[in-house]
């Protein structure tokens, strides 16, 4: 160390520093709040890693029946199989649904199973100019069905959409219960149902709709928060760097 006039002087190896005030006091809280932000971010990739193996383990897991239980947090996502009839008069539209690119609607059709359980199903996706059912005739299929697919919550309100529009059967999220009071139904499950890939006669709706895959970019933005970090004490070492006399 140098003496107590010029500051306390360190070295690491050949290089060496004499750190000043400011920019100590500076540099120390700065270095702690991106190592947390850093650290915190790991957290996160470990949480959504978590919950993406989660989803994933629901989503290959065997069908299930139609869960009569009201809580169903821990069953979105599973796979279920029920079978019944559609009520195609009854039928509702989620607009700007988007298919590679193409504008169009999500067809929600009630669904009455064979115990007289009542279900709203996400049917899939269909074109603007296929909104009218007699355009795709051949995919009101009558009758009993089979259906396979995904428990799925209903949405929220969010500042990015419109208000539901019941009365021009124009809705923009799935509000099971205002859905299940449009189409005249009272004992609808407090879930829906988001159809799978199997094909629809006539080629509408689209099914697989399911957006299952989570995006984890966690761990690249504590890597960003490190890089700041070390960044930072690289330069707080070179600006206190001593040069040789």
């Amino acid at each position: 160390m140098t003496s107590p006039a010029k500051g306390f002087e360190f070295r690491l190896g050949r290089f060496r520093f004499r750190p000043t005030l400011g920019p100590t006091l500076f540099t120390i809280p700065a270095l702690m709040v991106l190592l947390g932000l850093g650290t915190w971010q790991v957290e996160r990739w470990q949480w959504k890693q978590a919950l993406i193996a989660e989803r994933e383990a629901r989503v290959s897991a065997p069908a299930i029946a139609v869960p009569l239980d009201s809580d169903i947090a821990g069953l979105e996502f599973r796979r279920v199989k029920v079978t019944g009839h559609f009520l195609h008069d009854r039928e509702m539209y989620l607009a700007a649904r988007s298919l590679q690119g193409n504008a169009g609607f999500h067809v929600v059709t009630p669904f009455m199973a064979e115990d007289g359980i009542m279900v709203l199903v996400d049917r899939g996706w269909i074109p603007l100019d296929r909104k009218e059912p007699a355009t795709r005739a051949e995919g009101e299929v009558p009758g009993t069905v089979t259906i396979e697919g995904l428990i799925r919550q209903g949405g929220v309100p969010r500042w990015f959409l419109p208000d539901n529009s019941p009365g021009k059967n124009v809705w923009f999220y799935v509000d099971i219960a205002a859905m299940a009071l449009q189409s005249g139904i009272s004992t609808a499950r407090p879930f829906f149902i988001e159809a799978g890939a199997v094909e629809n006669p006539g080629g509408y709706p689209i099914g697989g709709q399911s957006r299952v895959e989570l995006p984890n970019n966690h761990l690249q933005y504590a890597l960003t928060w490190y890089s700041f970090a070390l960044t930072l004490v690289v330069i707080y070492l070179i600006y206190h760097r001593v040069k040789p006399e």
